[in-house]
């Protein structure tokens, strides 16, 4: 496939983990669209309907904003959720410490499942969805790696509290599934997403270099 026939690809969040997950494997989107939604889950929504929810309606609140835009029209839109639940609970991105500080003892010692959904928005309304769930089991935390953690304040704005690519990857024991799922964005099931809507996932790749 020739570099002039790849569709554009609008990447419809302002994670900083989502984009360099897309550019770990040789992703670059044409355009950002962050999105603002609200998050809040539904009475009695289960972890995964709610993550699912939220990936479709951010693709498409971000289709509405790039279908105005002639040069980014035709573009894909991917979208993307996580969803942190113990059980059917789900645990919010804390906003003050003692929320950060319950869901931490929620997950000490115990396993919680993680759930990334994504949604690829093609130009014609074809709609490409998965949901990835993967099942993480944190240490016994003692009181000092608590107090010490949430001082630390890497728990705003993360979903559950925690992100595994940070402090808190030296509490996990045990990662059953995707880790760039649990990180944000799924990258197996995101390239396929892309593969069969027609982006050439791979020539990204072509003349590019990894150090040792």
């Amino acid at each position: 496939m020739k570099a002039a026939s790849r569709p554009k690809l609008v990447l419809a969040s302002g994670s900083p983990r989502r984009l360099a997950l897309l550019e770990q494997a040789g992703i670059v989107p044409d355009a950002l669209q962050p999105v603002d939604l609200d998050e809040t889950p539904k009475t009695r929504e289960l972890p995964r309907v709610l993550a699912k929810r939220l990936a479709t309606q951010k693709a498409q609140a971000a289709r509405k904003v790039v279908a105005k835009d002639p040069a980014l029209q035709d573009a894909l839109v991917l979208a993307a959720d996580t969803v942190v639940a113990q059980g059917r609970r789900i645990l919010p991105k804390p906003e003050r410490l003692e929320e950060a500080a319950d869901g931490l003892r929620l997950l000490s010692g115990r396993a919680h499942r993680v759930y990334t959904a994504i949604t690829l928005t093609g130009p014609k309304g074809k709609v490409r969805e998965k949901v990835v769930e993967c099942r993480v089991r944190f240490k016994k935390l003692s009181r000092d790696e608590m107090e010490s953690y949430l001082a630390s304040g890497e728990w705003r704005d993360k979903a559950g509290g925690y992100a595994i690519q940070g402090l808190a990857g030296a509490f996990v024991v045990k990662l059953i599934g995707s880790y760039t799922g649990v990180v944000g964005l799924p990258l197996y099931e995101t390239s396929n997403l892309l593969i069969s809507a027609g982006y050439p996932v791979h020539l990204g790749w072509l003349g590019s270099m990894v150090d040792d």
